[in-house]
């Protein structure tokens, strides 16, 4: 991931990954990263909404960073089931449908939050995981130390990541009650897995543990 938030590209090379809509022309990569998960929402569940998800939508803007900083190719899908390794070594990275321009923090919190989502998973069953495994505090310093770059502004990411994840889960569970495979709950926001997570982001104790 340092490597690639590092890397030289020519900005007339990124620019497909700029999004083409008229709405977010001028607006800072980080708005159109929002307003594009914003859109995706609404095209999701605009039928049946999910007051989770808009209450987090509500809280980023109370946690809006100052100055979001310079603007990389955000990989998008950023964890470490997406790595391919050699040995020990990272030699290539999958899943790129989500790749974007946006301030290094996206994927920084994504990778931290997932390992978070499926470690609160296998804790549920009753197994260890890795629980000191990609915490905020070593995974910051580590991306520190290999780009010089001080993440920032870290409760936002989490919280972006969460939202992001939420609605994308969501519609897995739609898709799964389409097909008979589950019920519909009778409160919306039992749609998203992990709605414990985020009500605990947006209530400030998942910041204490």
């Amino acid at each position: 991931m340092a490597r690639l938030h590092d890397a030289p590209f020519a900005p007339e090379e990124l620019e497909f990954l700029r999004p083409s809509s008229a709405e977010s022309a001028g607006e800072c990569a980080l708005r159109r990263h929002v307003e594009d998960q914003r859109a995706y929402y609404e095209w999701a569940h605009g039928e049946r909404r999910i007051p989770v998800l808009e209450a987090a939508f509500a809280a980023l803007e109370d946690l809006w960073p100052d100055d979001p900083g310079p603007d990389v190719v955000s990989w998008g899908d950023a964890r470490i089931g997406n790595v391919i390794y050699r040995e020990f070594r990272p030699v290539a990275v999958l899943d790129w449908e989500m790749a974007s321009l946006g301030p290094r923090e996206i994927d920084l919190g994504w990778m931290i939050f997932l390992h978070r989502f499926f470690q609160d998973l296998t804790e549920g069953l009753g197994l260890p995981g890795l629980p000191g495994f990609m915490r905020r505090a070593d995974v910051c310093a580590q991306y520190r130390s290999l780009t010089g770059h001080e993440p920032r502004h870290m409760r936002f990411y989490e919280l972006y990541a969460a939202l992001r994840h939420g609605i994308i889960m969501a519609r897995v569970w739609q898709r799964r009650i389409h097909f008979g495979e589950q019920p519909m709950p009778d409160d919306p926001d039992d749609l998203v897995m992990h709605r414990a997570t985020i009500e605990a982001m947006l209530d400030g104790s998942y910041w204490r543990r």
